[in-house]
């Protein structure tokens, strides 16, 4: 989960938080309304779905506030432990080729069809696909009059119109780049497809980073569960999922999970590795309600059909004691602070 936001890594990305904040936020619309489990998740409120890049807009917009605002702050704060799990390692705007064939799909044409996709890293979590100008459908795409300058060299904003469906600045031309290998190639934004494939297999949430390894691992140490003193989750056994650039996820058994204190919501978030959430929970602990701190994934991606049915917390904001020892809680890009 789609799951700290270091000050480098931070800073590294800032140059593009203008230009995404206003395409994040037309995406997360536009996905509400195309969530194929919509009518499942709930009947009371259409699903909120999100992926790392809204979380990760809040962790810029925090880490931008002081000097926006140029306050100052006397007290130097403490420096956080460092993380008990591997980070991310690739520098921004590194390049490598993608092996495998990629399609997007709008309204039910092929946007784009590539083996000659490049991975390119715009901040160190996970890449974007650069697709070459000759393998995208440029007869979809409206010239909107819009340019920017880039690190990457000047990007000309262009619209993506299919029949009755159209997507402002659902694309980034990069004619000329100073970077080898991204003159005539172009970056569509995840959310302006219906749906996007690597062979035959589809993708959410953004493009599989070759560099994260996802496993899930079923485990006999006993897991607690608690938050403001209420015992959330007591198992005995847990399957974990190591992430890499994220805290061990402890998924337990539903029988193990006082559902007494959970209230379900219908928030939807995606990952490329697990795929699409089938639930997610709020906490009621001492008065108060936390919002969406649990989650499940019933149909999760074959590789994590070990955590199918089971439920996880983030450990960011309730206390896990694994096998006897309080786990200190982590900052991830979801919850830098």
């Amino acid at each position: 989960m789609y799951e700290l936001v270091p000050a480098a890594g931070a800073a590294a990305i800032a140059h593009t938080s203008a230009a995404s904040a206003q395409a994040s936020a037309q995406s997360k619309r536009r996905r509400k309304t195309r969530c194929p489990t919509a009518a499942l998740v709930s009947i009371r409120r259409k699903p909120q779905i999100r992926t790392f890049a809204i979380h990760l807009r809040r962790a810029r917009v925090a880490a931008a506030a002081p000097a926006r605002f140029g306050t100052t702050s006397a007290v130097t704060p403490a420096t956080p432990p460092a993380p008990d799990y591997p980070q991310p390692f690739v520098p921004v705007d590194h390049i490598e080729p993608v092996p495998r064939r990629i399609r997007a799909f709008l309204g039910g044409e092929k946007v784009l069809d590539t083996s000659r996709a490049l991975y390119v890293w715009e901040w160190p979590y996970y890449p974007q696909y650069y697709v070459p100008l000759a393998d995208v459908r440029q007869d979809l795409l409206d010239s909107e009059g819009h340019t920017q300058q880039t690190g990457r060299g000047v990007v000309d904003l262009r619209g993506l119109r299919v029949g009755d469906r159209h997507r402002p600045r659902a694309a980034r031309l990069l004619t000329e780049s100073p970077i080898a290998g991204l003159s005539g190639t172009a970056r569509f934004d995840w959310a302006a497809m219906d749906a996007w494939f690597e062979e035959d297999e589809q993708v959410f949430a953004h493009p599989r980073s070759p560099y994260t390894r996802v496993d899930a691992l079923r485990s006999n140490r006993p897991v607690r569960v608690e938050l403001d003193g209420v015992v959330l989750a007591d198992a005995v056994s847990s399957v974990m999922v190591f992430e890499t650039g994220l805290p061990t996820r402890y998924y337990l058994s539903r029988t193990d999970v006082d559902f007494a204190h959970l209230i379900p919501t219908g928030t939807v978030t995606a990952c490329p590795y697990k795929g699409t959430t089938s639930g997610y929970w709020s906490v009621r602990a001492g008065g108060t309600v936390y919002g969406d701190l649990a989650w499940s994934y019933d149909f999760p991606t074959s590789p994590l059909l070990p955590i199918a049915g089971l439920i996880a917390f983030y450990n960011e904001k309730v206390d896990i004691t694994l096998d006897g020892q309080r786990l200190e809680r982590p900052r991830t890009h979801f919850f830098p602070r």
